[in-house]
């Protein structure tokens, strides 16, 4: 059998209170889950990656890679010496700006404490996991999937979320679904940032993903962190990049300036 390890993390986050716009602080305007995926051979590598990375900053004494505390030059590094190794990288975004516009109907549950992020992980485990499925072309594979553990998610809930899809209770069916063959809702755990090197590097992705998204406070994106890292967003078949290696809820997004200059660097 097959095994693969997914880690997963988060940038931004949920609010919708007061969106951010130039030179105004305020929540974020995008919320990103996204997830490595690495087979069982290469995860026993993934502390010696960590450990390259960190040791290229000689002032660095801890072991804890963040990567929103380095600087631009060593975040450039972190991401080309990461797009070497052999793992896969998936991202799923909300543009949480088109909401109130596209689904006012929904806007007051997604503001519910909780239900965008679990929105965003079934996004992001169909596509782990159907690229787990294709890549053991027929044999039998096992996922096991690792959360950074972030303040205010009830990981219970979003577990009783994976049983109620698992067990076809939703109340609207998706489009795709989470395979089930290779994902039990039971191998799904959640550790801090700082013991597992596997969600310091799924930090590395989302955080370089979201900088290319996310306006800094000059209305600026940085697109080089992301582009480093082009060769380890998993495609389809016949190598598509959009909703597979990044996908943006609603799909309309991608026809917003930031979007489309970001799949043009990466497709």
């Amino acid at each position: 059998m097959d095994e693969y390890f997914v880690y997963i993390d988060e940038a931004g986050d949920e609010g919708f209170g007061k969106l951010a716009s130039t030179n105004k602080g305020g929540q974020s305007n995008w919320l990103l889950l996204g997830g490595i995926v690495v087979s069982r051979e290469n995860d026993c590598h993934l502390p010696q990656w960590r450990d390259e990375i960190m040791d290229a900053f000689p002032f660095k004494r801890r072991r804890d890679l963040h990567f929103n505390k380095l600087r631009h030059e060593q975040r450039v590094a972190a991401c080309r010496m990461l797009s070497t190794k052999r793992f896969g990288a998936c991202v799923v975004g909300s543009d949480k700006t088109t909401i109130p516009e596209l689904r006012p109907d929904l806007l007051k549950i997604y503001k519910s404490k909780g239900h965008l992020y679990n929105y965003l992980v079934r996004y992001l485990l169909e596509r782990l996991t159907s690229a787990c499925v294709d890549k053991s072309n027929g044999r039998n594979c096992r996922i096991t999937v690792t959360f950074s553990k972030r303040g205010g998610t009830d990981y219970e809930v979003m577990r009783d979320y994976l049983f109620l899809m698992r067990d076809g209770k939703e109340v609207i069916r998706p489009v795709r679904s989470i395979d089930w063959t290779a994902l039990h809702p039971e191998d799904v755990k959640v550790e801090d940032h700082s013991n597992r090197a596997g969600l310091q590097l799924a930090d590395v992705v989302t955080s370089a993903t979201y900088a290319a998204l996310e306006e800094n406070m000059y209305g600026d994106n940085e697109t080089r962190y992301a582009s480093l890292l082009r060769s380890r967003y998993i495609r389809t078949k016949d190598k598509r990049l959009r909703n597979c290696g990044l996908t943006i809820v609603p799909s309309t997004s991608f026809s917003k300036p930031n979007v489309r200059h970001l799949l043009e660097i990466l497709e």
